[in-house]
C-alpha cells in the first residue's frame, strides 16, 4: 500500500482534514515527500470565507494568481468579490484564459478540469484617475480617524481634527471635499471664529497650521479628485450578475500606485462604510462579499494607535455582517498581531532567506502555523511558483492540518485585458452615468465664504456710515466755529456817506423835506386848494 493511500500515513491524515461535506473552493492538490497527490484535494469551505484570510509570499511566487483563483470560484458560487488591482494585471478576470502547454500540465497534475472562462466584472478607479467608474467619498464620510492617518497627524493633531469634524457636524457645515475642510479650519482660527470652540477646548493656531499644510501636501498628490459627490454607495459591491454569478469589482490602482498611503486608507474606508451599513447576519452558508486587500503592509505602515484599533475592530466585527477579508502581503509580520489573530485561512507562498532579516521573518512565519508534519522552514524556502502552504478553518471552525499544495491554474486571463476593451466595459456599465460626473453643491466652503462676504459687506457699510457721520459732525463743528468767529470779529468804520446819512442834522432835514413834500403830494392827489392868507 502506497503512502498516499494508506489511511495511517501523514499524507492521508492531512488529506482527510480537507474532506468537507458542504460547498468548498478547490485550491489544488497535496504535496508530500516531493510528489503531487491529485487524489488529495486541498479545499476551503465556502461557509468559512467570512472568517478572513491571508495570502502571503515573496514577490513572484504567485500571490496574485492565488487571489484570482479564489475570486473566480467565489464568483461561480454566487459570491460577489472586491479586488484591488495594484499593478493592473487583475482585469483579465473578466476574460477567458488562454490554453497552453503549461496550463494543461498544471491541470493534469492537480486533477483540474480546466476551461477558459471569464467572470462578470465592474471596473472602478479612485476619483476617476485612470480607467474605471469613479469612486468618491465625502470628507464627512471618510471621517477624522482615516483622514488623520492619510495626513500623517500625531495623536494631538488627530484629536483636534476630530473636534473640527464635530463642530462642522453640529453647525450643519457639510464637509464634502477638501476645500470644505480647509475653509472650516481657517475659519476656526480667524478673528471671527476663534470663540466657536472656546468652550470645548479650542483649536491652536499651530495645530491648524499643521493640518492646513498637510492638506496642501495631500492635494498636491492629486487627492482633490478622491473627495466629492456623488459619494459611492458601497452596496454596489454586493450585486450578482443576471446568471447568478457574483459580480467581481476590480479597483484599478496603477494610476495611483505611487501613493500607497492614500489608496490603502481609501480601501479601509470602503470596508468601514460596508461595516456601518450592513445588518448583522451571523454565520451564513456563503458570505455576502469577500474583499481582497492587496499590498496590505502599506495599510499598517506608520499607522496610529487609533487607526490600528479601528482596523482590528472592523476585521473582528464585520465577519458577523457576512463579509470576509483577505489580506495579501509578503510576510505575516506585515500584519499586526491583533489583526493576524482574526485571519482563519492561510495561503503562504514561498519566502526567501537571503539575509538575516529574511531568516528572522521566516522563523516568525513558521511560528504562526499550527504544529505540522512538515519541516516548515525548509519547505517555505523550497516552494515553487504556484505552490503554497495552506491551513484553513474546517466546517466546524477548527484549523485544518498544514498542507503543502500545488495550486490550480486560474481559468480567466492571467494578465490585463486590452485598454480599449476595459474602456468599453466601463462606459457600458449602468453605474457609469450615475457616478461619472462630479457634482459640486453648496457646502461648508460656500456657506463660510458667503457669511464672510456678508460680514465684510456689513463691516464696510458700517465703516462707511461711521465715516459719513464723522464727516457731518466735522462739518457742523467747522460751521459753528465760523459763526462764532464772525460774531466776535470787530465792525468796520462807516464811510463818509454813511456818516452823513446817519447824523442827526441829516435826519431832521430829511423829516422837514419829507413833510413839505408829503403835503404837496397830498394836494395834487385830492385836489385841495392852497389856503389864501
Amino acid at each position: 500500500m502506497s503512502e498516499s493511500t494508506d489511511p495511517a500515513s501523514p499524507a492521508a491524515q492531512i488529506g482527510a482534514g480537507y474532506a468537507f461535506t458542504g460547498p468548498a473552493l478547490e485550491l489544488g492538490a497535496l504535496l508530500w515527500d516531493g510528489a503531487c497527490l491529485p487524489e488529495r484535494q486541498i479545499r476551503i469551505p465556502l461557509s468559512m470565507l467570512n472568517r478572513h484570510g491571508l495570502v502571503a509570499g515573496a514577490t513572484g511566487t504567485g500571490k496574485t494568481k492565488t487571489l484570482q483563483l479564489i475570486a473566480e470560484q467565489l464568483s461561480a458560487s454566487g459570491v460577489p468579490v472586491f479586488l484591488a488591482d495594484i499593478k493592473g494585471d487583475v482585469s483579465g478576470i473578466s476574460a477567458p484564459g488562454a490554453a497552453n502547454e503549461k496550463v494543461a500540465e498544471r491541470a493534469k497534475e492537480v486533477a483540474q478540469h480546466w476551461e477558459g472562462t471569464g467572470f462578470p466584472s465592474e471596473f472602478y478607479a479612485l476619483g476617476g484617475i485612470g480607467p474605471g467608474i469613479p469612486l468618491r467619498a465625502t470628507v464627512t464620510g471618510f471621517g477624522p480617524v482615516l483622514m488623520s492617518k492619510v495626513l500623517q497627524l500625531n495623536q494631538t493633531q488627530e484629536q483636534s481634527l476630530g473636534l473640527i469634524f464635530h463642530y462642522a457636524d453640529t453647525k450643519g457645515l457639510e464637509l464634502i471635499d477638501l476645500k470644505d475642510l480647509r475653509a472650516v479650519v481657517a475659519f476656526l482660527v480667524s478673528d471671527q471664529g476663534k470663540a466657536e470652540l472656546k468652550g470645548i477646548g479650542g483649536l491652536s493656531t499651530v495645530t491648524a497650521g499643521v493640518i492646513l499644510r498637510a492638506l496642501t501636501a495631500f492635494e498636491q498628490q492629486g487627492a482633490t479628485e478622491f473627495f466629492g459627490e456623488p459619494e459611492f454607495d458601497t452596496s454596489e459591491f454586493l450585486r450578482t450578475a443576471a446568471d447568478g454569478r457574483g459580480l467581481v469589482s476590480v479597483l484599478e490602482l496603477p494610476a495611483v500606485q505611487d501613493k500607497p498611503q492614500l489608496f490603502s486608507t481609501f480601501l479601509m474606508w470602503l470596508l468601514a462604510d460596508l461595516y456601518t451599513d450592513l445588518p448583522e447576519v451571523g454565520d451564513l452558508e456563503k458570505p455576502k462579499l469577500v474583499f481582497f486587500f492587496d499590498e496590505a503592509h502599506l495599510l499598517f505602515s506608520g499607522a496610529s494607535k487609533a487607526f490600528l484599533e479601528s482596523i482590528t475592530q472592523t476585521v473582528r466585527l464585520i465577519r458577523s455582517k457576512g463579509v470576509g477579508i483577505f489580506f495579501v502581503t509578503q510576510t505575516p509580520k506585515d500584519v499586526p498581531s491583533d489583526v493576524l489573530a482574526q485571519l482563519g485561512n492561510r495561503v503562504q507562498h514561498a519566502l526567501r532567506a537571503f539575509t538575516p532579516d529574511d531568516a528572522k521573518a521566516l522563523k516568525a512565519t513558521v511560528r504562526t502555523f499550527p504544529n505540522s508534519a512538515y519541516d516548515l522552514e525548509e519547505l517555505l524556502t523550497g516552494l515553487g511558483t504556484g505552490e503554497a502552504v495552506v491551513t484553513v478553518l474546517s466546517e466546524k471552525g477548527a484549523p485544518t492540518p498544514v498542507a503543502a499544495t500545488r495550486l490550480r491554474a486560474p481559468q480567466s486571463l492571467m494578465g490585463p485585458i486590452e485598454p480599449a476593451v476595459l474602456d468599453s466595459a466601463v462606459k457600458s456599465s449602468p453605474l457609469h452615468s450615475r457616478y461619472a460626473e462630479a457634482v459640486d453643491r453648496e457646502s461648508a466652503y460656500e456657506k463660510i465664504s458667503a457669511e464672510q462676504a456678508a460680514a465684510e459687506a456689513a463691516a464696510e457699510a458700517a465703516a462707511a456710515g461711521a465715516a459719513a457721520e464723522k464727516q457731518a459732525k466735522d462739518q457742523a463743528k467747522d460751521q459753528a466755529k465760523e459763526a462764532a468767529k464772525a460774531r466776535s470779529a470787530p465792525k468796520p468804520e462807516p464811510s463818509l456817506a454813511e456818516q452823513v446819512v446817519g447824523s442827526g442834522l441829516f435826519r431832521s432835514l430829511a423829516r422837514s423835506v419829507g413833510t413839505q413834500l408829503g403835503r404837496e403830494i397830498s394836494r395834487s392827489i385830492f385836489g385841495t386848494a392852497k389856503r389864501r392868507r
